[in-house]
C-alpha cells in the first residue's frame, strides 16, 4: 500500500512540477506570475478540445500549449508594455479562463492520452512524467550557464546590466513569460492526458500551490521541481486508505501545507532583486 505512493507521487508532482518551471522562469525575468492556475486551466482546456477534435493527443498537447502561451501573452502585455499592477493582472487572468472554461464547456466524451514509457526497475509512465527531471536539469543550465540565461536573469537582478549591454529588459521579460506559458500550459495538459477528460475544478489550486513550491525553491529549478515532491507526495495520499483518515482532511493537506510554506518562507527566501519591480 505505501509502496502505492511512488507512481501516485509522480504523477502528482507533474503538473505542479512543469508550472514551477515555468513560474521559475517569469519571475527570473522579474514578473510576478500568479496566472499560473489560469494558464494551467487553459492547457487543460486546449487539450481536450484539440485531442478530442483531431482524436490525437499531440495535437490535444499542440493546442494547449498554445492556449497557454496566448494566455501568458495576456500577462506579459498588461505587465510589460502597459505596466499592469501585476498581481492583480494574475488573479484577473485566473478568473478570465475559469469563466472561458465554464461557459464554453468541452466535451466530456475520454480522449487520448500522451503515450507511456515502460522503463525497467521504475515501471510504466507518461512520457512528461519522464521528462520533467530532464528538463528541470535542462532549466538549471540554461538559466545558470548560458548567456540566455544570464541576460534573463539580469531582467528580474540587474537591469543596469542589461543596459550596459544595450539590451532590453522588456525583451527577455516577454522570453519569461512566454516560457512560463508554455511549460505551465504543459502541466495543465498532463492533467487531462492523465485522466482523458476535462473536469470543472481539473486544476485544483496547482498553480498557487508551484508559486509556493517557486518560493520554497529558492527560485531554483533543481530546489523547485524537488520541492514538487514533497507537495506531490501530499497530494497523493488521499489516494490511499490512510489509517482511515476522512477524505476530505487528506485533500486539503496540500493547502495547509502551501500556507505553511508560504507563512515561514516568504521574509526568509531572497526573491530576485527587480520582482514585480517595473522601473527600468
Amino acid at each position: 500500500m505505501i509502496l502505492d505512493l511512488i507512481p501516485s507521487t509522480l504523477r502528482m508532482t507533474t503538473p505542479i512540477g512543469y508550472a514551477v518551471l515555468g513560474g521559475i522562469y517569469s519571475e527570473r525575468s522579474g514578473i510576478i506570475n500568479l496566472a499560473l492556475e489560469g494558464i494551467m486551466l487553459m492547457g487543460a482546456y486546449g487539450y481536450v478540445i484539440g485531442a478530442h477534435a483531431s482524436g490525437s493527443a499531440w495535437v490535444g498537447l499542440s493546442v494547449g500549449i498554445g492556449l497557454g502561451v496566448i494566455i501568458a501573452l495576456l500577462h506579459a502585455v498588461a505587465t510589460i508594455t502597459f505596466h499592469a499592477e501585476q498581481i492583480v493582472t494574475g488573479i484577473a487572468i485566473n478568473l478570465l479562463a475559469l469563466g472561458i472554461t465554464e461557459y464554453l464547456i468541452p466535451t466530456t466524451e475520454r480522449v487520448a492520452g500522451l503515450p507511456d514509457i515502460g522503463l525497467p526497475f521504475i515501471g510504466s509512465y507518461s512520457m512528461l512524467v519522464l521528462l520533467l527531471p530532464i528538463l528541470m536539469v535542462v532549466s538549471h543550465v540554461f538559466i545558470y550557464f548560458t548567456p540566455w540565461g544570464l541576460r534573463l536573469r539580469a531582467a528580474g537582478e540587474s537591469t543596469e546590466a542589461l543596459k550596459t549591454l544595450s539590451l532590453s529588459r522588456a525583451k527577455w521579460q516577454y522570453v519569461g513569460v512566454i516560457l512560463s506559458g508554455i511549460f505551465a500550459g504543459i502541466g495543465g495538459c498532463f492533467l487531462v492526458s492523465d485522466v482523458h477528460y476535462f473536469t470543472k475544478g481539473i486544476i485544483g489550486g496547482r498553480g498557487y500551490v508551484a508559486l509556493a513550491a517557486v518560493i520554497f525553491g529558492n527560485w531554483r529549478p533543481l530546489y523547485g521541481v524537488a520541492a514538487c515532491l514533497l507537495f506531490g507526495f501530499a497530494s497523493s495520499l488521499d489516494l490511499i486508505d490512510l489509517l482511515s483518515i476522512p477524505d476530505q482532511l487528506l485533500r486539503i493537506i496540500p493547502h495547509i501545507l502551501t500556507m505553511v510554506v508560504l507563512a515561514g518562507l516568504v521574509g526568509r527566501s531572497r526573491p530576485p532583486a527587480a520582482l514585480g519591480k517595473m522601473k527600468s
